[in-house]
């Protein structure tokens, strides 16, 4: 079911089970994976891994780098009829977005999971706890120069929708020089590594690439 998004109902025949106790079996499968592994690999970066990620983020130019952050919308195809309005945009299907960070190596180390899908990236951005660690004061020291400049914290490659903060390095509109070209060339390139985790993502586990059949939000 995790890996091919099957129906619960699908492997009643050769498991001998009902399909709620099919759905049963997987919640507690994935609570299970959840309370040992979450604190191991869902997890705020430590010095060692800043250090880590710093260093591949100043080899493909883009010192201070720390990931890249972005959104995907999972549709949700057994949304209440009651939340639906809320969850679909325009004539479009229910959907729940996912916010993400991740490094070169598809390490998603944020995940923020459940605002609607009416919501934009920069209203998911502003009640996601991304920051909280920031704003504070955990966050582990950072310094790095550019061009002569010394900076004191590490920023997110990020689309153009994000705003113009110190902490996001966006793409130029309309570039007109060829170093701005060339910029937003490199600079999309690099943002890729999240598309990239979220298409691996879905890869090895289709339940996330096919509509979510859960009626229950908190269990999906």
């Amino acid at each position: 079911m995790l890996a091919y998004g099957t129906a619960a109902d699908a492997v009643d025949e050769y498991l001998r089970i009902a399909s709620s106790t099919a759905l049963k079996c997987l919640h507690n499968f994935v609570n299970a994976i959840i309370y040992f592994y979450e604190d191991d690999y869902l997890r705020r970066p430590t010095p060692n891994d800043l250090k880590r990620l710093l260093k591949v983020g100043e080899k493909r130019g883009f010192p201070g780098s720390i990931g890249s952050i972005d959104c995907m919308h999972w549709e949700w195809k057994n949304c209440p009829t009651a939340w639906k309005g809320q969850y679909s945009r325009g004539h479009g299907k229910p959907t729940i977005v996912l916010e993400a960070v991740a490094s070169y190596d598809l390490w998603i180390w944020h995940a923020f999971f459940g605002p609607p899908g009416t919501l934009n990236d920069i209203n998911v951005l502003h009640r996601s706890p991304v920051f909280d660690d920031i704003l504070e004061g955990r966050a582990p020291k950072v310094l790095f120069s550019v061009n002569g400049y010394r900076y004191k914290m590490a920023y997110y490659l990020t689309d153009g929708i994000y705003l113009e903060w110190s902490t996001f390095v966006k793409p130029i509109t309309q570039p007109e020089e060829p170093k701005a070209s060339l910029f937003c060339y490199h600079q999309s390139f690099a943002r890729k590594e999240v598309e990239r985790a979220f298409g691996v993502l879905q890869a090895r586990f289709e339940i996330v690439k096919n509509p979510s059949l859960t009626m229950d939000k908190q269990k999906i």
